[in-house]
């Protein structure tokens, strides 16, 4: 097996007769083995053999495998450690994943398992090698627009005729599509990026305490109310307020949104005198707006106010050529917060991943890269790790009652379970969707 032949893996051991048995293994399988029967002996060889594995026993007389592992993790790069001990107890194994093994094996050790153990984790050396864009991708600035589809060339482009005006904007789009990272976008391009950018998730707040929030109040306006505030509207200044959210707001609210649009003016709760405001406000919706306003929900008049320039995100399962680029740039991020030194993904589990539908999007890709990295041993994220909900009927099971309670469930998901909204999208009472739900 010649492609094994430049991997080197350093056995360590103080049961000669175990060393012997799985030295044996490896080298059938086209390693080069070095042993040593101590973590002593290991640290002084190191250097000059220069392993790519170091299998390790944890209980040794002198130092320890786990005191072993803790001085090639700080003083050594590309050294992956694989711990084994005869005592199967948690607070070893716990010990050993945190300090960073690649993995962790009871003995006595199955050689073949170990050489498998071997197979994947220079494979995964030779797929970080083999991508020299990974560590280019992982180093993206965080929320920076990602994506080569079409359509989001067409975004890209809206973003920049945005920069050079101050019209206000309606972005659409699918939960977790990046409308907020769209809006910071038109903010961040914009000559007044040094102004601040504050955003609101109208779905939040009630309507008394989104008016406070976004106009400010005055002391005694209300209980509570002990001194005066001032609201976004004018803590913006010439910057951007988003509006997450903007079509599950109150008919009311909607009305003084509008007069702040067309006056550039607003009052405080409880003022009398009106204020001044020349921040751009961006709007977000994933409602169907053209059906909250046949309903008498939305104010037609505003649609229009928001929608001077419209930019519509097309859904992550639409664009499955993205998805190589966006998972990529987001493991520098997983890295950061999970503590993983994940750097590549496997050609399997970009397969699942770019064949799966994503009805919760980015976000929910993200998710599932984040649950992958915490379970994946090494450095690479495998098919087997992802953790990805199905969406397919059993074949089992492909009555209509039963297709009907999966789409049901698919518009549920896609809302974040808000039962009125699932309703609104299917077209049917509430009454009728928890019928479906039930059958």
């Amino acid at each position: 097996m010649t492609k094994h032949t430049y991997a080197r893996i350093m056995v360590v051991d103080d049961d000669k007769d175990g060393l012997e048995v799985l030295k044996t293994r490896l080298t059938h399988a086209g390693y080069e083995v070095e042993t040593a029967e101590s973590a002593e002996q290991a640290l002084a060889r190191v250097a000059a053999f220069d392993p790519g594995m170091i299998v390790t026993d944890v209980r040794m007389s002198g130092m320890t495998g786990l005191e072993l592992l803790d001085k090639i993790r700080t003083s050594t790069d590309g050294i992956e450690v694989v711990v084994m001990t005869a005592h199967d107890d948690m607070e070893t194994a716990v010990s050993a994943m945190r300090s960073g093994a690649f993995d962790f094996l009871v003995k006595p050790v199955d050689p073949k398992a170990l050489q498998s153990l071997a197979d994947r984790c220079f494979k995964e050396r030779e797929l970080l090698d083999s991508t020299a864009e990974t560590e280019e991708a992982l180093a993206l600035p965080r929320g920076r627009l990602i994506g080569g589809d079409p359509r989001m060339i067409d975004i890209y482009k809206t973003i920049g005729v945005l920069a050079a005006n101050r019209a206000t904007v309606l972005i659409r789009g699918e939960t977790g599509t990046g409308k907020e990272v769209i809006a910071r976008g038109v903010h961040d391009n914009s000559d007044v990026s040094s102004e601040p950018f504050i955003a609101v998730n109208c779905t939040a707040l009630t309507d008394s305490l989104l008016e406070s929030e976004l106009f400010g109040h005055v002391k005694g306006s209300f209980t509570g109310a002990t001194g005066s505030r001032k609201g976004y509207f004018e803590l913006a200044g010439k910057g951007t307020i988003f509006l997450d959210e903007i079509g599950d707001t109150s008919p009311d609210f909607q009305t003084k949104l509008l007069r702040v649009l067309q006056e550039r003016q607003f009052y405080p709760v409880g003022g009398e005198e009106p204020r001044s405001t020349k921040a751009r406000v961006i709007g977000a919706t994933h409602r169907p707006i053209e059906r909250l306003i046949e309903e008498g929900r939305f104010r037609e008049d505003l649609y229009f106010r928001l929608k001077v320039v419209e930019i519509n995100v097309p859904p992550l399962r639409e664009r499955p050529g993205d998805i190589q680029m966006i998972a990529t740039a987001l493991l520098g991020k997983i890295r950061e917060e999970t503590g993983r030194d994940v750097r590549r993904i496997s050609d399997e589990a970009l397969l699942r991943l770019q064949h799966h539908p994503w009805p919760g999007n980015v976000r929910e890709l993200e998710n599932a890269l984040m649950r992958a990295a915490i379970v994946a041993r090494g450095t690479v994220i495998g098919a087997d790790h992802l953790i990805l909900e199905s969406h397919d009927t059993d074949v089992e099971d492909v009555t209509l009652k039963a297709a009907i309670r999966l789409h049901v469930h698919r518009v549920l998901d896609r809302v974040g379970g808000d039962q009125e909204s699932a309703a609104e999208l299917l077209g049917i009472p509430v009454r009728e969707l928890n019928h479906h739900l039930g059958d």
